[in-house]
């Protein structure tokens, strides 16, 4: 049985424990709170952007533009956003699973990581990387999509690519995050939800039509990393807030075991010094 002092020294060691995981905590739900805010605002934007540019080409009919034909690189570019701390669960580790089981060769995947965390992870698992933007996801602002989106729409251009894909969470409650992987380019036409006289139905376009794909489809790629980034934020600070909560339960059952032991412990060594006192008051008469 573990003496009365290493039992003490193992309870002080939660306690401390305890007080950081309150605090992370705390900070987590604060800067949860205004992720959350940032991410719900922007969502239907970002969504809508994502089923209006796809359902338009479903029903534009056969258009060859750049942007909706795969290049004749076999590379593939995989946006990954994490985060640059840990602490936050399975946060990390999901979004780097998604992108391993994905089906995309690792001799074809090149990396755009967002995240110190997803970076470490995937290079360890032998993912080559053409870029790294780990510092956007501190406080994501649309001008980093932007900058982001130009360098992969230059290398799409150049055949330096020939597909372009995003991994990330999406925010759902805050409890509730789901990894996703989307296919930004070339973009799938959602013909799906369209019926089969929508499809029929021509669509006008003015500018011509390249043009307006030309301007139209960037747009569509940096209104998605963004929504993306924001999204990512909001979920990497409620994913660390709920571990945080549940290590705080841990150390507090933890400290009540530990509290438990020691006044057995305790008693049991006050039982023991009764014992040799009467034993030795009974040897002396």
């Amino acid at each position: 049985m573990a003496t009365m002092r290493a039992i003490k020294r193992r309870k002080e060691s939660i306690q401390s424990t305890e007080q950081i995981t309150k605090a992370m905590k705390l900070v987590s739900t604060v800067k949860l709170q205004k992720a959350r805010a940032r991410a719900e605002s922007t969502k239907p934007y970002f969504e809508a952007m994502y089923t209006t540019v796809a359902a338009m080409l479903a029903k534009s009919g056969n258009i060859m533009n750049p942007y909706l034909q795969s290049g004749a690189s076999q590379k593939k570019a995989i946006i990954v956003i994490t985060s640059n701390r840990g602490l936050a669960g399975g946060y990390n580790a999901n979004v780097c699973r998604l992108v391993m089981e994905s089906g995309i060769p690792k001799e074809d995947a090149l990396l755009y990581t967002i995240g110190q965390k997803g970076k470490e992870i995937l290079s360890h698992k032998g993912y080559a990387l053409a870029s790294d933007y780990s510092e956007v996801i501190n406080a994501p602002l649309y001008s980093d999509a932007a900058a982001i989106g130009k360098e992969i729409l230059q290398a799409f251009a150049d055949d330096q690519i020939g597909e372009i894909y995003l991994a990330y969470t999406s925010f759902k409650n805050t409890v509730t995050h789901e990894p996703k992987l989307l296919k930004l380019l070339p973009v799938e036409m959602d013909t799906e939800n369209i019926s089969r006289e929508e499809q029929l139905t021509p669509m006008n376009y003015e500018p011509e039509e390249d043009e307006a794909i030309g301007r139209i489809i960037p747009k569509y790629l940096c209104s998605l990393i963004y929504g993306a980034l924001l999204e990512a934020a909001a979920s990497e600070n409620g994913a660390r807030m709920q571990a945080m909560d549940s290590a705080t339960s841990n150390a507090e059952k933890m400290i009540d075991d530990l509290t438990l032991m020691y006044n057995r412990a305790r008693q049991s060594s006050i039982t023991q010094e009764l014992t040799e006192i009467i034993g030795g008051a009974e040897a002396l008469s």
